[in-house]
């Protein structure tokens, strides 16, 4: 596989960090098409802290100031979006595509992430948190996804072990459970490497 879409069950939820240790792995380079809010480091810094290349990482479409949905990050900007720009962009080797908050955030007012997930076909690596209420919304993440017959990965865990939680979603989900991050008391680019390594079968991404 070429391109790797990482999107989520919803926002704060582990997408960055994940992304960047898949990234890091696979020796790719990392995208994400619109950074909403600029106060403190952006995603794309948080990436490079994390262990990716800064050579690595390749420019945001759009760079919008406030911390909302890209929809109305950009309304506020007074900035419209050209979905013609979100285009995945050619590089030499892998490429990690990091989208915004949850499958459903709107992109502009007439088209959502999965819409343009769609447009990509790429596969999708679905990241979700293992606390109260993942099961609910990591289906209807997988329902929308496949809605749209946009091919599913597997799904990544981020969080403290649920075992029942994580089987019931790969189950009925009816996806690939990829590994799980576990809480790391320091973050950083080496115990995120290590940790990712003892979670994770590369080969499944490959």
């Amino acid at each position: 596989m070429k391109t790797i879409v990482i999107t989520g069950t919803d926002t704060d939820i582990g997408k960055t960090v994940f992304a960047a240790a898949l990234a890091t792995a696979l020796g790719a380079h990392y995208w994400k098409p619109i950074q909403a809010g600029l106060d403190g480091a952006t995603d794309a810094a948080t990436v490079t802290g994390l262990g990716v290349p800064a050579d690595r990482i390749l420019p945001e479409a759009y760079r919008l100031a406030t911390p909302c949905s890209p929809h109305r990050a950009a309304e506020i900007d007074g900035i419209a979006i050209d979905p013609a720009r979100l285009a995945l962009p050619r590089v030499p080797g892998p490429l990690v595509v990091e989208g915004a908050g949850g499958v459903l955030v709107p992109v502009t007012r007439d088209l959502l992430y999965a819409d343009l997930f769609a447009r990509w076909h790429e596969p999708v690596v679905l990241v979700a948190r293992t606390s109260l209420g993942t099961i609910n919304h990591s289906l209807l993440a997988i329902e929308a996804l496949r809605a749209r017959a946009i091919p599913i990965l597997g799904i990544a865990f981020n969080g403290d072990g649920n075992e029942d939680s994580e089987a019931t979603i790969a189950a009925m989900g009816r996806v690939r459970r990829l590994g799980r991050l576990p809480r790391l008391p320091k973050l950083d680019a080496a115990t995120l490497a290590e940790a990712f390594a003892a979670a994770f079968d590369l080969a499944d991404f490959t």
